[in-house]
């Protein structure tokens, strides 16, 4: 593979907390890692060279929680909410409805896009769940189907319960049969624990049986109120409790004491007018924060890492440089990678250069398309 020197970078943000920001900086690329990192005037030779003439680089985004497979809109339900409706999980099944309706080919092909969103706006690393089928064929294809486009797929079969059947049944099907035929093709087993969904012992069974297939647990939690959401994903040591909008001390305590990264979501209180997390509070604390898009249909449409850094400066307390770190290093650790979410010499190379001598221009020019090249492994995507 040709190596290749990117120098005249006006900043090189690394997100490696030895050395997380150099200015006029260079760094080589060979065999899709990063080999070296420096000054600029220091750079070795390569076989290519890149001059960033002074634009900001910064590691790929890492979205660690998105849900990308599923067919049919929720135009009508948000526009209702705008209109002052509140915001629950029922509508989730509508589009169970559209997906169960749709054709393979139909599925790959909204992923495919989203995908491609997701790419060009500088997300290099993407978990993909499933939930929109909650059928024991429906959630495979689904997984399937993320499969083609990621190694970091989630089950999900345990989103809400599907109105043809129980809270009890279904949750038998969830960790039986429909485990059995996803575990395959999943990395994750995910559980949405709140009100309208699944409750603290449903959620239970639901990580224990994934677990005891060979699955890593991440939790749903705590987005539309207090609950046990977050303990349990404490308690069960799970990677990541996602959401955490509604929290108690007991709850920070345990996040910051057990290492369980909180993965914020701030495209979900744009887009349902609810209260955003606090993210000073958890970062105050210690807790490791991660911000990723949650895109889905209903509560959170949106493929742009650079919005929710955006959202989380504006809204969440977080200080540009924290929200950089959280959607670059924080969204790595919530899935368990060291690979990706940093530029330094071994990582993968997946870098960002922005049209901007700053990652605080992603928070200072809201809206605007910094992204302007996208790399993943040493190739240029963007």
């Amino acid at each position: 593979m040709t190596s290749v020197v990117f120098t005249g970078i006006g900043l090189l943000y690394t997100a490696d907390p030895e050395r997380e920001e150099i200015e006029d900086a260079a760094l080589v690329v060979d065999d899709g890692l990063v080999r070296w990192i420096g000054r600029s005037a220091d750079a070795p030779p390569a076989d290519e060279r890149v001059d960033v003439e002074g634009r900001a680089v910064i590691p790929g985004f890492v979205d660690s929680h998105a849900h990308l497979v599923f067919a049919g809109d929720r135009t009508e339900e948000f526009a209702a909410r705008m209109a002052g409706r509140p915001y629950t999980a029922g509508g989730i099944r509508s589009t169970v409805a559209a997906t169960r309706r749709a054709t393979i080919p139909e599925l790959v092909s909204t992923t495919a896009l989203l995908v491609s969103e997701l790419v060009m706006q500088g997300a290099t690393t993407f978990e993909i769940k499933s939930g929109y089928g909650l059928t024991v064929e429906d959630e495979r294809r689904s997984l399937e189907i993320a499969c083609q486009f990621t190694e970091e797929t989630t089950f999900l079969g345990a989103h809400v319960v599907p109105p043809e059947t129980t809270a009890d049944d279904y949750v038998r099907l969830v960790t039986g049969p429909m485990l059995e035929a996803c575990a395959p093709y999943a990395k994750w087993v995910d559980v949405f624990c709140e009100r309208g969904a699944f409750g603290e012992e449903h959620s239970r069974e639901v990580l224990a049986a994934g677990r005891k297939a060979g699955l890593r647990l991440r939790v749903h939690a705590n987005q539309l109120g207090p609950g046990p959401g977050v303990r349990l994903a404490c308690e069960m040591g799970a990677a990541s409790a996602d959401h955490c909008t509604h929290l108690t001390d007991a709850d920070v305590d345990a996040l910051a004491a057990t290492g369980v990264v909180a993965t914020l979501l701030p495209g979900a209180e744009f887009s349902t007018r609810s209260p955003y997390p606090d993210a000073r509070r958890l970062l105050d604390a210690g807790v490791t924060v991660a911000l990723a898009t949650d895109c889905n249909p209903g509560s959170s449409f949106t493929t742009s890492m650079p919005f929710c850094v955006a959202l989380a400066v504006r809204e969440m307390g977080m200080t540009p440089l924290e929200a950089v770190r959280a959607a670059t290093r924080g969204g790595a650790r919530a899935l368990r990678r060291t690979d990706v979410g940093t530029l330094c010499v071994g990582s993968r190379a997946d870098l960002v250069i922005l049209e901007a001598p700053s990652y605080v221009h992603l928070a200072y020019r809201p809206g605007v398309p910094l992204v302007a090249e996208v790399w993943r492994t040493g190739r240029r995507l963007v």
